[in-house]
Formats: structure tokens, C-alpha cells, sequence
């Protein structure tokens, strides 16, 4: 195949390890090239004002990610390149997740740790028309519909919980990333959650409830 009428792809993802793999990896494929890659939307759209830059047929997009988050800067992005079809590579497979990622016009969903040849063929299903979103993804998105049987307490993951156990110790985010060995992006991303699951605005609150018994651990 040419190098002309290879699938031009795009990554947002700021795991340097991760997005250079990818790019590596792309780079290799017969029918693929990396035209562009980023570590955040803001810089996606700072290196796209380049006279030179190559809008992606097709971009892989995180949604954890510093400053605005993939699901806020997609309207965005499919706004000002309306033919650039986004495929979400996230670890979050939370339903809310899901249909806020399609609703705002991702045309696949990919898990972070699938085979890079899966991520391959998501992008050639995308490009041939198709759509890249796997049975598991399909069916959070027909639990997205499903009434809640659950409280709002219940409704936290595993880790979110973890992240309350910190806040009742008192620990900062800091302190809360290096006690669960994630990064202060991570632990900032899992507060939005805890706050908008709790209908709360703040840590004291989610103690609050966490110390009235609010919240099953």
C-alpha cells in the first residue's frame, strides 16, 4: 500500500510510554500512519494550527487525561474536524463513561490492554464503515439503560472506595495517589467521580457520609 492513501490515525494519550508504543507500533502497519500525537486535548489542538499538520482520518483519544478530559474536548474536536472518526483507548469502562463518550460523537470504545492487533482492526472496522465497540462495552451500554438498584454509596468502584478511605484518614491527593500508587491525575479523575456519584461538592461531605455509614466498604 501507498503512503499516500494510508489511514492517517491520531493518539491524545498522555502515558509517554504508551503513546510512543502506539505510534511505533502504527508506524510499522502497512496500512497505517501515525500523522500526529499528543499527551492532552490542549496540545492536540496546539500542534493541529500547524500549517503542515495532518487532520487523522482516525484519532485514539483517552479520556483520563491532564487539563480537559477526552469526553469535555470531544464535542470539540468533532466540531472543528467533523470527518475525524474517534475511537475512545480508556481505561474507564464505567457506563456513565460509555454513553457520555458516544452521545458526544466517539464512533468506538476500546479497553486499554487489549492486543495491539485489536486496536488495529478497530481502526480498520472504523475506517470501513463500522463501528469498534466490543461485546463487553455493548452490554455497559445496555446497563447505562437499566434502572439502578443500587444507592449511591454502592455505586462506587472498588477503587473510588479506596480513594474515600483516604480522604476519611485525612491524607491530601497527594498522599492518596502514593498510598494507592496511582498518579495525582488518577486521583483527581476518581474525586470528580465520587463527587458526581455522591451528589456532593466537596471532601468533607464525602467523609460525611462515608462516617455515617453512606458509603458500603
Amino acid at each position: 500500500m501507498n503512503q499516500e492513501i494510508k489511514i492517517q490515525v491520531g493518539i491524545v494519550e498522555d502515558n509517554n510510554s504508551l503513546r510512543e508504543g502506539l505510534v511505533l507500533y502504527l508506524d510499522m502497519q502497512e496500512e497505517l500512519s501515525c500523522c500526529i500525537s499528543a499527551s492532552s486535548v490542549e496540545s492536540f489542538f496546539s500542534k493541529m494550527k500547524n500549517t503542515d499538520a495532518v487532520v487523522p482520518d482516525i484519532l485514539l483519544l483517552d479520556i483520563n487525561l491532564p487539563g480537559i478530559d477526552g469526553t469535555e474536548g470531544l464535542p470539540q474536536m468533532k466540531q472543528q474536524f467533523p470527518a475525524m472518526n474517534v475511537i475512545m483507548l480508556t481505561i474507564n469502562n464505567e457506563s456513565d463513561y460509555i454513553f457520555k463518550a458516544m452521545c458526544n460523537g466517539a464512533i468506538g470504545y476500546v479497553l486499554k490492554g487489549v492486543p495491539l492487533a485489536k486496536i488495529k482492526e478497530s481502526i480498520l472496522d472504523v475506517h470501513q464503515g463500522g463501528s469498534a465497540i466490543s461485546p463487553i462495552i455493548a452490554r455497559k451500554m445496555v446497563a447505562y439503560f437499566q434502572p439502578k438498584k443500587q444507592d449511591a454509596g454502592n455505586s462506587l468502584t472498588e477503587k473510588e472506595k479506596q480513594v474515600v478511605e483516604c480522604l476519611v484518614d485525612g491524607l491530601s491527593y497527594k498522599l492518596c495517589a502514593d498510598r494507592l500508587n496511582v498518579t495525582l491525575e488518577t486521583i483527581r479523575f476518581h474525586i470528580k467521580n465520587i463527587y458526581r456519584k455522591l451528589h456532593v461538592n466537596s471532601k468533607s461531605e464525602v467523609v460525611k457520609k462515608s462516617l455515617k455509614g453512606e458509603i458500603k466498604h
